[in-house]
């Protein structure tokens, strides 16, 4: 089955809100559409260092005409919500509509609701008021062919086996709305199982590049964003696997992955 969009899944959710001072990057070029998204339902895992699961994950992609909705809940035991909901096109090349991206709940010490509108150009940011009422800005950003907000593992999953470092733009709001780029190079193969069978996963690095003054300075105070470590298998289909990093602006690394459904033991017949 190919898996949806554990972009956000992943990767979106790792890095919305990881950066805390940064330039505008340059536009690149668009992310190829060599492996096309189509409709599909999967289940997620969000697990902790130590191995406890802390969220459930449904991930949800329909595809209607040449226009992709790709949706991903995660829903924590504690009450909280990642809720993530992208719109994009695929032809020759990804291309994203809008992303709208919610964290809110005890789970995040920021929740944050953004959404994004490249046919406006628009960025609109939910945000709590001092007196508790909920206060939306939007301000007008040029945003470029390449941006990847939803569509990370996209860009991962089209990559050209053996092939250069690929860059990406990524909007993050800190809390203001900035453009960084996404530097995803190949790490090489490394070897798991599914029931017992052995296979090969390939491991991608995804570093957030820092532009300007902030760049250098943040490596020296501690603040660089830490890398984020993702893991898809190749071939005619490529599907995500595996993704480990923080959620939200200097959280914990968090493991995402996909999950199983469990049975309940089928009741024994009578003697």
């Amino acid at each position: 089955m190919k898996w949806p969009s554990a972009q956000r899944l992943g990767t979106c959710l790792l890095i919305a809100m990881l950066v805390c001072s940064l330039r505008p990057s340059a536009q690149a070029d668009s992310i190829p559409a060599r492996h096309l998204q189509g409709t599909v339902h999967g289940f997620l895992e969000l697990r902790s260092a130590d191995g406890q699961v802390l969220a459930s994950g449904d991930s949800i992609q329909v595809l209607r005409g040449g226009q992709v909705t790709s949706h991903t809940l995660f829903t924590f035991k504690d009450g909280s919500t990642d809720d993530e909901t992208t719109v994009f096109t695929q032809s020759r090349a990804f291309h994203l509509i809008t992303d709208h991206h919610i964290q809110k709940g005890p789970f995040f010490p920021h929740p944050m609701d953004v959404l994004i509108d490249t046919r406006t150009n628009q960025v609109t940011i939910h945000s709590t008021g001092k007196d508790g009422k909920d206060e939306a800005k939007t301000e007008h950003i040029v945003l470029p062919t390449d941006l990847a907000n939803g569509m990370v593992p996209f860009a991962v999953e089209n990559m050209l086996p053996g092939g250069p470092v690929t860059r990406v733009s990524m909007l993050v709001a800190t809390p203001k709305p900035r453009l960084v780029k996404l530097a995803i190079s190949s790490v090489g193969e490394e070897p798991f199982s599914v029931v017992g069978s052995p296979r090969k996963a390939s491991h991608y690095e995804i570093k957030i590049e820092i532009g300007g003054v902030a760049g250098v300075v943040a490596p020296m105070i501690g603040k660089a964003p830490p890398n984020i470590q993702l893991w898809i298998i190749g071939g005619q289909a490529p599907t995500f696997v595996k993704e480990i990093g923080p959620i939200y602006a200097e959280g914990p690394p968090l493991t995402i992955q996909l999950a199983s459904p469990v049975w309940p033991d089928a009741p024994k017949s009578g003697n």
